[in-house]
């Protein structure tokens, strides 16, 4: 049994489905809670994003104790051999913790068994093996829902609204366009101080148009397919984005910043897909995005080794590798 640093499906697409349902046949596949983790029988713990076990921005306290937690938890993998693996979506926690976080996480990594990249230009260090199994896409969960024609002039950023996305990069870059044809969506769940941040940078211009929650899948696919191009501004060196997937799932053009990870993703999928930009997002860029957008595009993009199931199998690979690596095996 793998026990994943996971949330329960909710019934939105999510990674936590995909692990489910592309799960390989003889893999059980369960969610963390602290008192599993710590007394539960389980196989393999799976972790996806370490500095969510530890963080509550709300209470401070609550944070000194998952810290403790998590302690008592790597002593338990280790007295008991269970294998540590950890997937690593993001280089590094997209906000600064504390220097107590920054420890925890530091003892977290060295008690990695193996290491899962999803892209080969991941320099990931931690632990004593890598493996990389890259990210899936979401034709299958998508393909129950209406699929619109794409809107000409019709720009679409989506996803958790968080300070690293640059949203308001794009909106200020967006305002910089004088063109009465186009239109902005914004579309996500914002972090607190980012719906303030976006009404802020976009009041006063009738092109931009936002809708700040949390959206159904049929929601998400709508508002993708109904877009000319997906931008998405992260700031920093952009390593993995689901966002980046739902739309390539559904056939539209993303709009990323230049990294090592988007020209190897670039390549993979076939040109027109993924079009990158160097330094900061400017009105220049966007418009020559979307003027390389504007005439529809047939075919797809070439996501056909990205299929959840064949990425389950290299999963339980990597689970039995990983218990060999505990001793376990």
């Amino acid at each position: 049994m793998v026990l994943h640093s996971l949330r329960e499906p909710d019934g939105t697409t999510q990674y936590a489905d995909q692990m489910v349902q592309g799960a390989a046949p003889d893999v059980d596949v369960r969610f963390f809670d602290w008192q599993t983790g710590l007394f539960g029988r389980y196989d393999v713990l799976h972790v996806h994003w370490p500095e969510l076990l530890i963080r509550d921005s709300r209470r401070p306290w609550l944070r000194f104790v998952k810290r403790r937690l998590l302690e008592l938890l790597l002593l338990r993998l280790r007295v008991r051999r269970i294998p540590l693996v950890w997937t690593a979506h993001n280089l590094s926690p997209h906000e600064q913790g504390s220097r107590s976080d920054h420890r925890s996480l530091d003892r977290f990594y060295r008690h990695v068994d193996l290491v899962i990249r999803l892209n080969p230009a991941s320099p990931v260090t931690a632990g004593r093996e890598t493996v990389t199994i890259p990210h899936g896409h979401y034709r299958q969960p998508f393909a129950q829902y209406p699929q619109p024609e794409a809107q000409p002039g019709r720009l679409l950023y989506f996803g958790i609204i968080r300070p690293y996305k640059g949203v308001d990069v794009l909106i200020d870059a967006f305002r910089g366009i004088d063109r009465a044809d186009l239109r902005l969506r914004i579309v996500g769940n914002p972090h607190p101080g980012q719906a303030e941040l976006v009404h802020e940078r976009s009041a006063g211009d009738p092109r931009i148009d936002t809708l700040l929650r949390l959206v159904s899948d049929q929601e998400l696919v709508e508002e993708i397919c109904c877009s000319q191009l997906v931008v998405l501004p992260y700031r920093g060196s952009m390593h993995n984005s689901g966002s980046l997937f739902a739309a390539l799932s559904l056939g539209r053009p993303v709009l990323v910043p230049e990294s090592p990870t988007n020209a190897a993703l670039s390549e993979e999928v076939g040109p027109g897909w993924i079009l990158q930009y160097p330094g900061e997002l400017t009105p220049q860029v966007l418009e020559e995005a979307i003027a390389a957008t504007a005439a529809r595009r047939g075919g797809e993009p070439r996501l056909d080794d990205r299929d959840w199931e064949r990425i389950g199998l290299h999963h339980r690979d990597a689970y039995r590798r990983a218990r060999v690596l505990s001793g376990r095996g």
